[in-house]
């Protein structure tokens, strides 16, 4: 949702300016500090770690394309980020000190924390207009952060898999797509089977920092359900891919998806999922699940669905 990445932005704001002051206190001490050598050493790396990951966020907001040891810097600063809040928790676990009323209530901590509200708000309000009058590349930026790429160009656009997924090509003509679960009639559909009959134009938004809007034909996820017979009372849909990976969806959302076999008037190549990938309008990137090969119709939500990131990549 917007708001999510309205709030990730202003707070990101505000925690730059923490870490520059934070940053003028400690930073004497790390350099000719007396304590243990391991410890200045896991201080400097977490500082040079903060650094380097607003550095991306804010050079990837402004429109800077490089990419370090081929990775944008959008993957960077989320990289960095989750070791920091990894970091930060166990910091917190580990050094843990018990708050006092003065350090919350007095009238010094109430005006700073104001004063870093209102400048963080007001920098994340000001950020987009000044792009725009400087003409700056960021200013083309979707609300996501994503940048436009490929769009309405068939197979052209750019093509990211989770992690290290890469199957080898799927065989169109021993290609079969299971349909089972709560359903009256499981199925195993051919390619040939699959008539592309529905058409919608959906933007996929992927996390590593583009997003491409097409044109896409396929098969509405609604009629498999409906010739197998999903069962009434199913609440949720897992979409599968030959890797492992999987998604889960409520089944009324389910109903709006697509199984796509062409993109823009092209057969799917194998980089963008093909035979068949899934179209989820809405979705970000990493649940437009490739390379579908089974669906499977549930009354409970499939929980363990985000942890198939690990097994699919590495399993």
């Amino acid at each position: 949702a917007a708001w999510i990445i309205a709030v990730h932005d202003a707070c990101g704001i505000a925690i730059a300016l923490l870490v520059i002051v934070k940053l003028r206190r400690v930073w004497p001490r790390l350099i000719r500090g007396s304590r243990g050598t391991h410890r200045r050493a896991a201080g400097i790396g977490a500082a040079l770690a903060v650094v380097g990951c607003f550095a991306a966020g804010f050079l990837w907001s402004g429109g800077v394309a490089v990419a370090p040891a081929g990775y944008s810097l959008l993957s960077w600063h989320d990289g960095l980020g989750a070791i920091l809040t990894i970091a930060v928790a166990i910091h917190m676990v580990v050094r843990a000190k018990r708050l006092r009323r003065r350090d919350l209530a007095g009238r010094r901590q109430f005006l700073t924390a104001t004063g870093l509200a209102a400048c963080a708000v007001l920098a994340w309000r000001l950020q987009r207009p000044v792009e725009t009058l400087l003409a700056l590349k960021g200013a083309r930026r979707r609300f996501t952060g994503s940048y436009e790429a490929g769009s309405f160009a068939g197979n052209a656009f750019p093509s990211t898999s989770w992690v290290a997924d890469n199957p080898a090509v799927i065989d169109p003509a021993s290609y079969r797509l299971r349909v089972e679960g709560r359903v009256a009639h499981r199925l195993a559909i051919s390619l040939a089977e699959l008539a592309a009959a529905d058409e919608l134009v959906a933007t996929l938004d992927c996390t590593g920092g583009f997003y491409s809007t097409q044109r896409w034909r396929g098969v509405r996820l609604s009629r498999l359900l409906d010739l197998a017979g999903a069962d009434p009372a199913a609440r949720h849909v897992t979409v599968g891919s030959v890797t492992g990976y999987r998604w889960s969806f409520g089944i009324e959302e389910a109903r709006s998806l697509l199984l796509a076999t062409h993109v823009t008037g092209a057969p799917l190549s194998h980089d963008h999922g093909a035979p068949v990938r899934l179209v989820a309008p809405g979705a970000r990137g990493f649940q437009w699940v490739k390379w579908v090969t089974h669906i499977e119709v549930r009354r409970d939500p499939d929980l363990t669905a985000p942890l198939s990131t690990v097994w699919s990549s590495f399993g």
